[in-house]
């Protein structure tokens, strides 16, 4: 390479930036736009350091994909970090023995238990076996409008028992 830098730089782009678009356009996943900006970036650091490619033992085509390398693996490294966050302290994991839920379903199985038998069945049928309102009404052999109204009360009812119990406000 000689001293003038504009000669220098239209010689190693004829010579080099083929096979530099390639080789950044398989990094960047063959995203054209990332590619020209990667690709034109390595050749603006080429330019800015033609003195070190000049005294270079080396191959300049190896030199401009590192450089082209480089700049990709910063770009996501610095996309990585945009992503995460610090936090002061790891969050806390609360672990839990099951006692509380267990209790818990004690207390609303007793509190079942104090409900009429037509309450109790309706309530059961549509929550705990997740049944529609139709489908209870088949299996409970009544109109839907009756497992409506008699759910509508025994969810009331249940309310009442659960706040005698100190467990509802």
């Amino acid at each position: 390479m000689n001293d003038d830098p504009a000669p220098t730089m239209q010689a190693l782009y004829h010579e080099h930036a083929g096979a530099l678009w390639g080789f950044c356009l398989h990094l960047t996943g063959h995203d054209r736009a990332r590619a020209e900006d990667v690709a034109q970036e390595t050749m603006l650091r080429a330019w800015r350091n033609a003195d070190v490619l000049q005294e270079s033992k080396g191959s300049v085509r190896s030199w401009l994909f590192t450089v082209a390398r480089n700049i990709v693996i910063d770009e996501w490294r610095s996309r990585r970090g945009l992503r995460e966050f610090a936090t002061a302290d790891p969050p806390l994991v609360e672990v839990t023995d099951g006692t509380d839920e267990l209790l818990l379903s004690w207390v609303v199985a007793d509190a079942l238990r104090q409900l009429s038998d037509d309450h109790r069945a309706v309530l059961v049928e549509c929550y705990y076996r997740g049944r529609s309102v139709a489908e209870a009404a088949a299996r409970l052999d009544i109109p839907e409008g009756t497992v409506k109204s008699r759910t509508h009360y025994a969810l009331r009812a249940l309310r009442l028992i659960l706040e005698e119990m100190g467990m509802a406000s």
